[in-house]
């Protein structure tokens, strides 16, 4: 029997693991069609007209663009909540997601993606990110928030391809460290895991 859900999603991308990673939290069922980017399937160019992935398609429903994607579960699927209750604080984690899209996921894709010189001047880039924001993570158990939230779906898998990417933490960075084996603890976030992701790292013990 096939699942309400079906997400388009590539097996290693931020993007996608960020939405994964969402449906593990609210231990949603769905099916997966693993798609390459660079030649995605006919399904996906009649669906989506970006090609692109993440894409999830509920019934008559077709939602793409990772940020869409995850406020529209979080909605649709209450419970445990990923947003705040008050609006100031929801407001916070949305400049939050928007700032990590903007500034930190053009890094990463940059490193996977890009040539050498690319990829070097994104690794030096995502340390000063990661360096200028410690106190971020001191502050709070989870990212700007007491409890997980949608920011951190968006921050755990760039933060659990750190060493694959060959980006280290900064020397103060234990906080980071820190935050990663806390999220990276959850049974949530191993289901949210591709095979190829399971091998970037190995899951603290």
């Amino acid at each position: 029997m096939r699942n309400a859900l079906t997400l388009f999603s590539s097996t290693d991308c931020v993007l996608c693991h960020r939405v994964r990673l969402v449906l593990a939290a609210k231990g949603v069922t769905y099916d997966l069609i693993p798609v390459d980017p660079q030649n995605p399937p006919e399904d996906l160019v009649d669906l989506n007209p970006y090609h692109s992935v993440p894409t999830l398609v509920e019934r008559d429903l077709v939602l793409y663009a990772a940020s869409v994607v995850c406020e529209y579960l979080d909605e649709r699927y209450p419970h445990p909540p990923l947003m705040p209750v008050d609006p100031l604080s929801r407001a916070r984690l949305r400049l939050a997601m928007l700032r990590l899209e903007h500034d930190w996921v053009p890094q990463v894709q940059a490193i996977q993606m890009g040539n050498k010189a690319q990829a070097e001047a994104a690794r030096k880039r995502l340390k000063e990110l990661l360096t200028a924001s410690v106190p971020l993570f001191k502050a709070s158990k989870f990212f700007l928030n007491p409890e997980m939230s949608l920011a951190d779906c968006a921050m755990a898998p760039i933060i659990w391809r750190l060493p694959s990417l060959d980006v280290p933490l900064p020397k103060d960075g234990k906080a980071i460290e820190d935050y990663g084996n806390r999220i990276f603890r959850n049974p949530g976030f191993t289901r949210s895991l591709t095979e190829q992701e399971r091998k970037l790292r190995d899951l603290p013990g």
